[in-house]
């Protein structure tokens, strides 16, 4: 049996509305296609917020990205390899006649673990693929592109998200909750 890697419900997790709460072969899903996630990594007491791409790794429930050789996200880790990881996608907004009723419609999941950066040169080389394979599916080292060189590999970091506990959101209600206290929204704003 698949491990869970939910969250456990403490006061700090709690959901205002668990019924959004996704299982673990959704989240799997959503982050097989979502295109861009948010790494947060810290400097000491300074959070960072680093937007990538990132590639999940299912078989060995890894998130992958890559930056450059030096810079923020590199420093950051090298420090402190707590993370959190964020990806979403957003539909419509959603009016209400209600003011704490006002919602969009979304996707999200959020991740925490631990990083390390990747230093064997054909861990680094599976990752950077797995990357190129999520955004460019079809296209093969050899055949489209000249496959990644020592050289390369050498000016890039790449780094593997371990994930410990996740939890996946989906709100994507056609409307947001309305009162029969208050005049119903015209048309206009439920389009």
């Amino acid at each position: 049996m698949p491990k869970d890697y939910s969250l456990n419900v403490t006061p700090a997790n709690q959901q205002r509305r668990a019924e959004l709460a996704q299982d673990d072969a959704w989240t799997r899903d959503f982050l097989r296609r979502a295109q861009i996630g948010h790494i947060a990594t810290r400097w000491d007491d300074q959070p960072f917020i680093t937007p990538t791409n990132f590639w999940y790794d299912p078989d060995r429930h890894e998130i992958y990205f890559h930056s450059n050789i030096v810079g923020r996200a590199r420093a950051n880790a090298e420090r402190h390899n707590r993370v959190c990881f964020e990806a979403s996608e957003y539909g419509k907004l959603l009016p209400s006649n209600i003011a704490l009723e006002f919602s969009i419609q979304y996707e999200s999941v959020i991740a925490f673990g631990s990083i390390r950066i990747i230093d064997d040169a054909e861990e680094k080389r599976r990752a950077l693929y797995g990357l190129i394979g999520k955004y460019f599916p079809g296209m093969a080292a050899g055949r489209e592109y000249r496959p990644i060189t020592d050289q390369e590999l050498k000016r890039t970091s790449v780094y593997a998200i371990a994930i410990e506990s996740w939890s996946g959101k989906r709100n994507w209600a056609d409307r947001a909750d309305q009162s029969d206290e208050w005049p119903p929204l015209g048309g206009e704003w439920l389009k």
